[in-house]
């Protein structure tokens, strides 16, 4: 069995990524019902054209669609349908989970004879706007070929990674260097501002050259300017990312000290009531401890 647009989809999950991605899908013309814990996150959705869906229904759902805060969101989410799910039903998991968390929710699916596919993404809300996410597929090779419509609307890319479980670690792997990468950007903009430097010049001073990306890009002019709205990535979700590729590293008996040093300046600037903010706030990090 292949999908098409007017196979019928569930997606759970209506936050920065999630709502975003629902949105082309429905534009695209799929058929879609949404769900979240505060119905008001799904009210956009509606005057779209999407449909409101009741969990105890997700059995009529041949793909559902999660895209979720955590592993405790997803495992609590994954609870309450449980027991709706029917066989051959395909769950697309978009959230970013530890491996652990992905391969348990896996094999609870596989004896309930349906799919579980790890896809977490990278590509932030404008990627998820643009519909040019990377997307990093754990899985069973043909469920992930049978999807390929629904990904060719949210992605410029998919790569299969391996068996359930290998999305998730490719993606925390994207997210120890984005992360890690982060608090260096904000010492860089800190100490160019302290010697004198226009640190609004650093971004287009260095495109092109080695240490040049795409978080740079986007950071370095946010921090400069300590512009910090519209929120792209909230310091939480980093945060628990690369919390993530910690606990992974110590399953496999690997240090990574670089990576648990970015994790305590994150979570000290997360304890200091910037969970919810931007990334580009670690600025304030650095020039307070200064």
């Amino acid at each position: 069995m292949s999908f098409d647009v007017t196979t019928p989809i569930a997606f759970l999950g209506m936050g920065l990524m999630g709502s975003r991605m629902a949105s082309r899908l429905v534009q695209a013309g799929f058929n879609v019902a949404v769900w979240n814990r505060t119905q008001t996150a799904c009210e956009p959705l509606f005057a779209m054209g999407a449909k409101s869906l009741q969990l105890k229904d997700i059995g009529d759902y041949p793909v559902i669609l999660i895209c979720l805060a955590d592993d405790h969101a997803v495992s609590q989410v994954f609870e309450q349908i449980k027991s709706y799910l029917k066989p051959q039903q395909i769950i697309v998991d978009f959230s970013s989970l530890s491996v652990e968390t992905t391969q348990d929710l896996s094999n609870q699916i596989k004896l309930l004879q349906g799919n579980w596919i790890d896809s977490p993404v990278s590509g932030g809300t404008v990627g998820a706007e643009q519909g040019t996410l990377v997307i990093f597929a754990g899985g069973d090779t043909q469920v992930i070929e049978k999807i390929a419509p629904i990904y060719q609307v949210l992605s410029q890319r998919v790569t299969r990674m391996g068996e359930n479980g290998t999305g998730q670690a490719t993606k925390i792997c994207n997210q120890l260097i984005v992360a890690a990468n982060s608090t260096l950007i904000a010492e860089a903009i800190t100490l160019a501002g302290r010697a004198g430097v226009d640190t609004t010049l650093l971004a287009p001073a260095l495109a092109g050259g080695f240490a040049d990306s795409k978080p740079f890009q986007i950071l370095a002019p946010r921090m400069a300017t300590h512009t910090f709205e519209p929120v792209q990535w909230k310091v939480q979700t980093l945060s628990k990312d690369l919390n993530n590729a910690v606990k992974l590293a110590k399953r496999f008996n690997l240090d990574i000290p670089v990576a648990a040093k970015a994790l305590h300046q994150l979570q000290a600037h997360q304890q200091k009531g910037f969970a919810e903010q931007d990334l580009a706030t670690m600025i304030k990090q650095i020039e307070n401890k200064s």
